[in-house]
């Protein structure tokens, strides 16, 4: 198996998900297959575990292990494939949010803001939508939006009009025509970040990733048996702050709903409190110094 990507959080994923040997699991998102072949490492003969991934190019890194089933699918459909597959409860599920080292290190796939590539920076290959379309035919007021929502960016409608005045010069191609931009009115100490927090709301844009995280996470309590674990590694706010509040909440807005003696029904409980990666960690991965990983146990209910 090739590993293009360095399985960030391994050891407190793999203890967060507490693995039974004969038990059902999945990993939403397989990538280069670390935290999978992980989990397969903790499962006996009689243990499964459903991978998924869109990225055409994971089943390049797929294990050959007969107890593992390959979905090449978005995690957002969770419940349709388990069920397809006669797949009723299952006592684990792990999701790493992030994108991969492979992913971002191919300069043709365009997440990167270092290396010049097309302006692409979709996960699914075969879907329309890609950030050269975000960047050249959504409206300044869109775009703006966009830039401030989702890369909770500082100068959101300066940026959307340069972008504007840019594009009806001649279309915004390759990922260093939009660095040429951005370095027209962010000085060079803020340059790196801005780069990063604008391509990162791209990015969400093109693959919608929170409202397929929302849609996923809304599937996991019928998916898991009781005291099944949920295991989340988030890498920005964004997402970290769904997870935390599906497992707080049972919702992503509000407070959770109560009957009429106060009680809350919800479907998770927290199991310890946050974790991130160790310094040791960092320094051999330095894409994992943002993430954040959250365990839940589905309660009995």
């Amino acid at each position: 198996m090739e590993m293009y990507h360095k399985p960030v959080l391994l050891d407190s994923s793999i203890n967060g998900l507490a693995v039974k040997s004969d038990g059902i699991y999945v990993d939403v998102t397989f990538g280069g297959g670390g935290h999978s072949k992980a989990i397969l490492e903790k499962l006996s003969n009689k243990g499964k575990l459903i991978a998924f991934d869109q990225d055409d190019e994971a089943m390049l890194n797929k294990i050959n292990d007969d107890r593992i089933l390959f979905i090449s699918s978005n995690f957002r459909y969770l419940n349709k494939f388990l069920k397809l597959n006669k797949i009723n409860k299952v006592d684990g599920i792990l999701a790493d949010f992030g994108v991969s080292s492979h992913q971002f290190d191919s300069k043709e796939r365009g997440f990167s803001t270092r290396l010049n590539g097309p302006l692409d920076m979709r996960m699914d290959k075969d879907q329309s939508l890609s950030a050269s379309i975000i960047v050249n035919k959504y409206s300044e007021a869109e775009l703006e939006k966009l830039f401030k929502n989702y890369g909770e960016l500082r100068k959101s409608k300066q940026l959307a009009a340069v972008i504007g005045v840019q594009r009806s010069i001649a279309p915004i191609i390759s990922t260093g025509d939009l660095r040429r931009v951005v370095e027209s009115i962010f000085p060079e100490r803020f340059l790196n970040k801005t780069l990063a927090q604008l391509f990162q709301a791209l990015r969400i844009e093109v693959n919608h990733e929170l409202d397929v995280i929302k849609d996923f996470l809304n599937q996991t309590a019928e998916s898991l048996i009781p005291g099944g674990r949920l295991v989340c590694i988030s890498y920005h706010s964004l997402e970290d702050r769904l997870v935390k509040r599906f497992i707080r909440e049972g919702k992503f807005e509000g407070e959770a709903p109560k009957d009429i003696f106060g009680n809350t029904n919800l479907p998770f409980k927290k199991i310890g409190g946050v974790q991130i990666p160790s310094l040791n960690e960092i320094n051999k991965n330095n894409r994992s110094r943002s993430a954040k990983l959250r365990v839940a146990e589905r309660i009995f209910n």
